[in-house]
């Protein structure tokens, strides 16, 4: 009975956690309490569970009375996202590259392997969510107590905005996720050999590969500021 509960526990978690990140699951949306518990046969307890571990990690917002609800996304949010994203990512590559252990280096060329058929033959969502586990190896690598929570919530709205732009019929942006995928090998390539100066200046490069196409889309009006401007800077 407790492997049946934890099982579906799992299968919950992992719908939600793809659903909002793909945008099945628009921001700000108010999750159907009730309706999850019937689909997934959950009682409250185990469901609640479920939903604070969500929310620890930045997908929900749990409301007292009111139940939960998708993180939202603002032009505050967005605007923070473009401002910390080079510098996290850059943090994160550069732990990444001195901390990385073995078995995770393995998982992280197989999450690659995954990213390039998803970019084969996959779909938008099935792109997204293989990218994503691209990178939340590389936090896993950086093995950073501090980092590790910023870092999840960052990678929640990176694919949150990617999946408002991408057009697959966008030739262009075809190119662009062919040369983030070289990228992602370059990044391997770093990782194994120590190297955390290339890994840093790796992510610099892959941020904006990215920062490009976003800011076509979401760039908030009346910022005067380039926001990828930091990620320029090159560490002292």
């Amino acid at each position: 009975m407790k492997d049946a509960s934890k099982r579906r526990k799992t299968e919950l978690y992992g719908q939600l956690k793809t659903a909002i990140m793909t945008l099945e699951l628009r921001p700000g949306a108010d999750l159907d309490e009730a309706s999850l518990s019937e689909e997934f046969s959950l009682s409250r307890t185990p469901l609640r569970e479920v939903l604070r571990q969500l929310a620890g990690e930045g997908y929900v917002d749990l409301r007292e009375n009111r139940g939960a609800r998708v993180s939202e996304m603002s032009h505050t949010t967005l605007r923070d996202f473009f401002l910390a994203a080079p510098m996290m990512y850059g943090a994160v590559l550069q732990l990444a590259a001195k901390n990385a252990r073995p078995e995770q280096i393995e998982a992280l060329k197989a999450a690659q392997q995954d990213f390039k058929a998803a970019l084969r033959s996959g779909s938008g969502a099935d792109r997204a969510m293989a990218n994503n586990l691209f990178h939340e190896i590389t936090g896993e690598m950086a093995d950073n107590i501090y980092l590790a929570p910023s870092f999840q919530r960052l990678l929640i709205d990176h694919a949150r905005i990617g999946m408002t732009f991408y057009r697959p019929q966008d030739t262009a942006m075809v190119e662009n996720l062919s040369e983030a995928s070289q990228q992602h090998d370059a990044i391997i390539a770093a990782i194994e050999a120590g190297d955390d100066a290339a890994a840093y200046q790796l992510a610099i490069d892959h941020w904006n590969l990215s920062r490009d196409q976003i800011e076509l889309f979401v760039m908030p009006a009346g910022l005067e500021l380039p926001l990828g401007s930091v990620a320029r800077k090159t560490p002292a």
